[in-house]
């Protein structure tokens, strides 16, 4: 099942979403091209024929055809942080629709599934610094606290400017214990791109594994999708505004953004940094989808 931003804005309960996100996405596996992960995680594993029904969760065969049987006694050893970039430039383009918001919905599900595979998941909320923090935990309890904090973001007022690399190395320098972090970013940094890939590689040097979900809204910020008029930009974060008729600057910008993109991805790649661009039209399945390979490379 397919959801995008547009289908659940209506709701307001994070916690119902983010369950509906996961329910949904399990659900869909077995025609997903994610077919033969559903034994890593809800709590499930494919029903071996000869062993006990007594354990088989009926109530995912009527959705799925497929046997389950629950797991109870199976732990895992994964540490997750998702770090959530809080930044002006995250709000863009429209209330509702923004990058923040999507980012919002995407880490819900996320934290949703690590604590149901009884996975701990802290969460890390910067701009240019670090805004919140929580502990690493897997109980209920921890979940509906993050989701409450997750819950505040996704109605805040732009605020504050970026600073990537210091929260990285923050984040890098406290980090005792090899986890997996998972950056919602649009990694738009005044600093040297040279510093920002320095702090992703301290990460990398600590031995934590890193997925960067790179946000945007492609159709204005890759595409320059603009009607051919004079229109007023004003940058989010420092309040510099310009007039241009976007026609004129159209390939030159989408140039420049494309080669932008290109050195980020080419630099993660080298770092064995997952990099997953998503779209704020995209369904959360990707999201999903790419946090459970990686998790299945971590095993």
């Amino acid at each position: 099942m397919n959801i995008n931003i547009s289908e659940i804005n209506q709701y307001e309960n994070l916690g119902l979403i983010a369950k509906q996100l996961v329910d949904g996405f399990i659900t869909g596996l077995h025609k997903s091209p994610y077919h033969g992960f559903s034994v890593e995680f809800a709590e499930h594993k494919l029903y071996n024929y000869g062993e006990s029904t007594k354990h088989v969760d009926w109530k995912v065969y009527a959705r799925t055809d497929k046997l389950f049987t629950k797991q109870y006694e199976e732990e895992t050893n994964l540490r997750c942080r998702i770090l959530l970039d809080n930044s002006a430039s995250m709000h863009y383009p429209v209330p509702g629709k923004d990058k923040l918001k999507f980012s919002v919905f995407a880490a819900s599900a996320l934290s949703y599934l690590l604590v149901k595979q009884r996975d701990v998941v802290g969460l890390s909320v910067f701009s240019d610094r670090l805004e919140s923090e929580t502990d690493q935990r897997s109980t209920k309890a921890h979940l509906n606290s993050l989701l409450t904090t997750l819950s505040r973001l996704k109605d805040q007022n732009p605020n504050g400017k970026t600073n990537i690399p210091k929260v990285l190395h923050q984040i890098a320098d406290k980090s005792e214990k090899r986890s997996l972090v998972i950056l919602f970013s649009d990694m738009f940094q005044n600093e040297n791109e040279e510093e920002l890939f320095n702090a992703l590689q301290h990460l990398k040097h600590n031995k934590h594994e890193v997925i960067l979900f790179h946000v945007s809204d492609h159709r204005s910020e890759l595409q320059f999708d603009f009607d051919d008029r004079p229109y007023k930009f004003i940058d989010i974060e420092t309040g510099e505004s310009v007039k241009v008729n976007p026609r004129e600057l159209k390939e030159s910008y989408k140039e420049a953004m494309h080669s932008f993109y290109r050195d980020l991805k080419i630099k993660c790649g080298m770092m064995k940094i997952d990099f997953v661009p998503v779209n704020t039209n995209d369904a959360f399945d990707k999201i999903l989808g790419a946090y459970l390979i990686k998790r299945k490379k971590m095993q």
